[in-house]
């Protein structure tokens, strides 16, 4: 005779909701990844940018597989990530909205020499190369090597925090500490 036991334990883990809530109070830097696949830019506003490695440099970043920009994230080969300034808490927000066209104006863009999409008046950006997607969930990791990048040092970042948008102070530069 087969018997089946019901386990009385509850599914590990927590809800969604609770998830969510754990990560408002865990403040992260915003950025837009852009890539072109051959079907067009796309874009979208993330702030799962992780550094991985330093040899190779290394990062990883995060999409949901129901996004309107993974097909297109899917199939690229390189991608642009845009680190927003402080002030670009527009170009956050149109780049988190879905059925837009994201790079249309007022959005200011240009072509990399290899063709990748990437945003002016960015505090920078780093070109990618995808190396691995990792399927995780709902969502796909995308590890990728830091080919070339380009750097406003001057600017401060925009931040997530608690749902909403925020600013740190600007950074000191060398000329203000020496005063």
């Amino acid at each position: 005779m087969l018997t089946t036991t019901v386990s009385s334990r509850p599914t590990p883990g927590i809800g969604p909701e609770r998830f969510k809530q754990a990560f408002r109070n865990h403040p992260a830097g915003v950025v837009v990844v852009t890539v072109d696949a051959g079907r067009g830019p796309v874009g979208f506003t993330a702030t799962s940018l992780t550094s991985l490695s330093l040899t190779p440099p290394l990062v990883s970043f995060g999409i949901g597989v129901a996004a309107s920009s993974w097909p297109h994230v899917e199939h690229a080969v390189s991608a642009v990530v845009n680190f927003l300034g402080a002030e670009q808490e527009d170009v956050a927000q149109r780049f988190a909205t879905s059925g837009i066209d994201r790079f249309a104006a007022p959005t200011r863009w240009r072509r990399l020499p290899g063709g990748q999409p990437v945003l002016e008046g960015v505090s920078g950006w780093l070109r990618v190369s995808v190396e691995q997607v990792v399927p995780a969930g709902d969502h796909r990791i995308v590890v990728a090597r830091v080919e070339d990048s380009w750097l406003d040092e001057g600017r401060s970042p925009l931040l997530f925090h608690n749902g909403a948008y925020h600013r740190l102070p600007r950074p000191l530069t060398h000329e203000m500490e020496s005063q």
